[in-house]
């Protein structure tokens, strides 16, 4: 994973709908990051009319230098999320071509997935929502 020195690093934000408000909030967090142009962050919301919601989320997946993995009961349940994101995030990080973050937002039993094995955040893997 090389980078250019003037280059934002896109950030991949792979996450269930039903924590749209969690991800706003950290989207908002890296607020400061996007104004400097030290990253860009791209969402599936991000989908512009008209366009191939697989072939958008695919083309970002494959080209985001940093993927979020945001883990809720919600995203372990999220098909999606688990067999297409998920397994595409971990072929990346595992090519050293792309580092995957998982970001604890609720209690679910995490540790067993195939992210189990990466240091989470927060600290100590402890919930956001906690």
């Amino acid at each position: 994973m090389s980078l250019q020195p003037d280059q934002a690093i896109e950030v991949f934000y792979s996450y269930a709908h039903e924590d749209e408000k969690l991800r706003d909030k950290l989207e908002n967090h890296l607020t400061l990051l996007r104004r400097q142009g030290v990253i860009t962050g791209w969402h599936d919301r991000k989908i512009g009319a008209g366009k191939e919601w697989h072939n958008e989320i695919d083309t970002h997946l494959d080209s985001s230098q940093i993927i979020l993995l945001l883990i809720s009961e919600n995203f372990i349940a999220s098909d999606y999320c688990w067999d297409v994101e998920v397994k595409r995030a971990m072929e990346r990080h595992e090519a050293k071509e792309a580092r995957v973050i998982p970001i604890i937002l609720d209690s679910v039993d995490w540790e067993s997935a195939p992210f189990g094995r990466l240091q989470a955040l927060p600290k100590s893997g402890r919930p956001i929502k906690k």
